[in-house]
């Protein structure tokens, strides 16, 4: 399977996770608690596939990035939190570093995953 298709889905479950711990409201709604652990403990097996064909340090940066950017924003629109000109500005840098990283590594998806000799 396509590893950036892989770290997609590892995303959207960690942003979900991330979403559903806000909405357990510190673990007070169990149900809710429970499915946010879920959607973490599911968003490790596609993010440890996907790190199998692209640089662990760029799979990482992108998932943790896209994951930032994207909970401040449902942070913004339905908890109605305020987004202040200079936490946007830094989103934006941590946003164009994960850019620049990507774009300065090489990545073969190609190759297969290293095996150990143990």
């Amino acid at each position: 399977m396509n590893p950036w298709f892989l770290l997609a889905i590892a995303i959207v479950f960690e942003i979900a996770g991330t979403s559903l711990l806000k909405a357990s409201n510190g673990f007070a709604r169990p149900g809710v608690a429970i499915a946010a652990v879920a959607a973490y403990a599911i968003c490790f097996w596609p993010l440890a596939l996907a790190i199998t064909r692209i640089p662990v340090g760029v799979a990482y940066a992108i998932w943790s990035a896209v994951g930032i950017v994207a909970i401040a924003a449902i942070g913004w629109i339905i908890y109605r939190q305020a987004l202040s000109a200079m936490q946007l500005a830094f989103m934006l840098l941590i946003v164009v570093g994960v850019v620049g990283l990507n774009l300065v590594t090489p990545t073969d998806t190609t190759a297969p995953s290293p095996q150990s000799s143990a």
